[in-house]
């Protein structure tokens, strides 16, 4: 279950921001062995970005999911409400993130990541959840009964807003995992270490995450703190790193299993605020089209799966929804 297939099947997104991004790629890179690699991340080319659905295909849409077991699956879309950005979007950054292949092989890599991870956390942590997320959290008690909310997203917003079960396809980056013990740890704990060992960088810190909000390469001067210092795992020495998912890694098998067993158990599968262009996301589209199983996806843009989609609706995420609550308020 490998999302690193050729082609358009990269893996999912380990970078909730613009502080994780590795080498911008170079004009006319070939992807060779050492040249900076193609944008991993980057506005999806279509003149689909702000349609609106009429009401009677929203309406349409409600009453196939009424009353019905449903699996709910989340993009990046679910959080821009919250601050965090998305990644194939019109207004998303081109970049390329950090490898597993990068982080695991090299201790220099390990201390960029660490220093600019430690740079945007703070921000990150601050993110609550948005309108949609709590939109979704009380359709999930009063339109349809939800199988699972299997999210793509590593912010923990869907259980903050009250949706469940949740099942965190890609991790959740408040935690972090030794590679060599399996132990979790919390990142907020792992934060204030870095900080104590790091005082320069931690003196600098909100002028330094002051310049990564406001401009993609606002953290160029972190890229130089090739001295910054982490801690190993406090238990076996081991090496520890954010519970996502990295490009070049597949998602825990444990998890995956439990999100096709909550599809299983739906008959709509509803996918809100997602491109569907990694594999890891696609493959549920695809499964439920073998089951038989309505496939309803709303999103402000072009997705992967269109010509997949029993009901493809467009909007923005939070005005779809809202109506929806209303609605269901209504009747």
């Amino acid at each position: 279950m490998n999302d690193t297939a050729p082609g358009n099947d990269v893996g999912p997104a380990a970078d909730v921001g613009r502080w994780f991004s590795t080498a911008t790629p170079a004009a006319g890179s070939t992807g060779r062995r050492g040249a900076p690699r193609l944008p991993a991340w980057g506005p999806m080319e279509s003149s689909d970005y702000g349609l609106q659905s009429p009401p009677s295909e929203l309406d349409a849409a409600r009453d196939l999911l009424r009353g019905r077991p449903v699996a709910v699956l989340t993009g990046a879309g679910m959080s821009t409400g919250s601050g965090l950005p998305d990644y194939r979007g019109r207004d998303a950054v081109p970049r390329s993130p950090m490898t597993y292949q990068e982080f695991m092989g090299h201790d220099l890599a390990r201390r960029r990541y660490w220093a600019r991870s430690t740079v945007g956390w703070e921000q990150f942590n601050r993110a609550r959840p948005g309108h949609a997320h709590q939109l979704l959290a009380s359709l999930g008690r009063t339109l349809f009964a939800t199988t699972a909310v299997i999210t793509q997203n590593v912010d923990g917003l869907h259980q903050a807003a009250g949706s469940s079960p949740v099942l965190d396809l890609h991790g959740r980056l408040d935690r972090v995992r030794c590679q060599s013990c399996d132990t979790l740890s919390s990142r907020a704990a792992l934060h204030a270490r870095m900080l104590s060992m790091n005082p320069q960088l931690a003196a600098r810190l909100p002028d330094l995450a002051a310049d990564a909000a406001q401009a993609p390469d606002g953290d160029a001067e972190v890229d130089r703190t090739s001295s910054f210092r982490y801690p190993p795992c406090p238990l076996c020495g081991g090496i520890l790193k954010p519970d996502v998912v990295f490009f070049g890694e597949s998602a825990r098998r444990e998890v995956v299993a439990s999100a096709f067993a909550a599809l299983e158990q739906a008959q709509v599968l509803l996918v809100l605020g997602s491109s569907l262009t990694v594999q890891s996301g696609l493959r549920f589209v695809r499964a439920a089209g073998r089951q038989h199983k309505p496939v309803v996806i709303l999103n402000d843009g072009p997705t992967r799966a269109d010509p997949d989609a029993t009901m493809r609706l467009h909007g923005r995420l939070e005005d779809v929804l809202e109506a929806w609550v209303t609605a269901v308020t209504r009747d």
